[in-house]
């Protein structure tokens, strides 16, 4: 047998130390035994992989966890909550908004800001969220955490494996490769469709679609986007387009739509135009008067009521033909649509029902359709996490920081 270069011999090195963290990020306290089973090494091998990430400030221990074998219970290992953190950042519409993410997934720092009416140029907009990021390494600096990625989630097409904007209608952005104009001290930089990172979130928080791991994530604010996920993965399709849902024809002679077709879905479901039909005028922050049409119609308000309905039905026919196409588990609408559910899912599900050709068993099946738990925070918290996640992919690159993984 050819013996193990020392290269390669590090890379798995590596790789191992990873999957420790990988480990505890997903599944919380556990015992030196319990990652080995986990991860399928020795005992002896998990516990001098565990001994390197105490070390370097990457991991913490605990007193003794319950036990279900005989024996004494070993120590719980946890990842540190201070050290390397992600960052995440969602440009919106508008909004901008950062948090700071631990490895343990807790957001210990959040700033958002308010964009104005027409206040899109990217260098403008991308100046001012270099000012929230600096603002956010101040403030985790506080909590001694240091950033080991950024995330961005965008409302628009990002090239796959860029950090280049290709389109954003609802931005007016078109080909803006945000990577030279945000700082470079974040660590790593990734840029996504904010849709993508709303779906992740829904994955990795292990709620609503988290325990099917192919679902369709709609993420609604000003515009509409979607993700396609397949056995735990985002399917991107072949240039990082797939998922633009809001641009999904629903009256081919419907109105003009920002994207410069007629009768596209977010001309019917997008925050502008459902407040219009409510006879609502956009707000003044974020999101701010999705919460109060979900008010009006808690009190039965006629017009409020017929324009999430409608709503609804528009977002259910274009949803028929992913689902038809893709055949998901579930469908889970997230954004600020998730705050209208107990109004807009029925006639989504009216449509899809109408709509879809779905049989198992020899009887026709529904294809269940949930309102994410976790709302408009999706993309934002996704993006973190993402950030979080890639920096657990290169235990190498926390250890090699100053102090180790931890700020002295």
């Amino acid at each position: 047998m050819t013996p193990r270069s020392p290269q390669s011999q590090a890379q798995v090195r590596q790789h191992n130390l990873s999957r420790v963290l990988h480990a505890l990020a997903d599944e919380g306290a556990l015992s030196r035994a319990e990652v080995a089973g986990r991860i399928g090494l020795t005992r002896a091998a998990v516990s001098t992989l565990v001994d390197e990430l105490l070390r370097g400030g990457l991991l913490s221990e605990r007193g003794p966890g319950r036990s279900g074998s005989v024996g004494r219970p070993g120590s719980q290992l946890v990842l540190a909550d201070q050290g390397p953190c992600g960052f995440g950042a969602e440009i919106g519409v508008d909004h901008l908004t950062v948090c700071a993410m631990d490895l343990r997934g807790t957001v210990r720092a959040r700033i958002d800001h308010r964009i104005g009416p027409g206040g899109h140029e990217p260098g403008a907009v991308l100046a001012e969220l270099t000012g929230l990021l600096e603002r956010l390494a101040a403030e985790a600096t506080t909590h001694r955490l240091w950033p080991a990625g950024l995330a961005v989630a965008v409302p628009g097409l990002v090239a796959r494996g860029t950090a280049t904007v290709t389109r954003a209608p609802n931005l007016g952005w078109r080909e803006v490769d945000l990577a030279p104009l945000l700082p470079s001290g974040q660590g790593p930089l990734t840029v996504d469709n904010e849709a993508n990172f709303g779906a992740l979130a829904e994955l990795w928080e292990e709620r609503g679609a988290a325990g099917t791991g192919s679902f369709v994530h709609v993420s609604a604010r000003i515009g509409i986007g979607a993700a396609i996920v397949v056995d735990g993965a985002v399917l991107r399709g072949a240039h990082g387009f797939a998922g633009e849902l809001g641009h999904v024809p629903v009256r081919p002679g419907g109105p003009p739509c920002s994207c410069g077709a007629r009768g596209c879905l977010e001309t019917y479901a997008g925050e502008a135009a459902l407040l219009r039909a409510a006879g609502l005028a956009p707000g003044a922050e974020p999101g701010g008067r999705t919460g109060e049409l979900a008010e009006r119609c808690t009190v039965g308000d006629a017009m409020a009521l017929r324009a999430v309905r409608q709503a609804g039905s528009a977002l259910g026919i274009a949803l028929s033909g992913a689902v038809n196409l893709l055949d998901p588990r579930q469908v889970v609408i997230g954004g600020s649509l998730a705050e209208l559910s107990p109004w807009l899912l029925p006639p989504v599900r009216r449509e899809l029902a109408r709509r879809t050709m779905l049989t198992a068993g020899g009887r026709t099946t529904a294809t269940p359709v949930t309102g994410s738990l976790i709302g408009p925070a999706g993309p934002l918290l996704g993006a973190a996490r993402s950030a979080v996640r890639g920096a657990l992919d290169t235990p190498a690159r926390l250890l090699a920081a100053p102090g180790g993984g931890a700020m002295l």
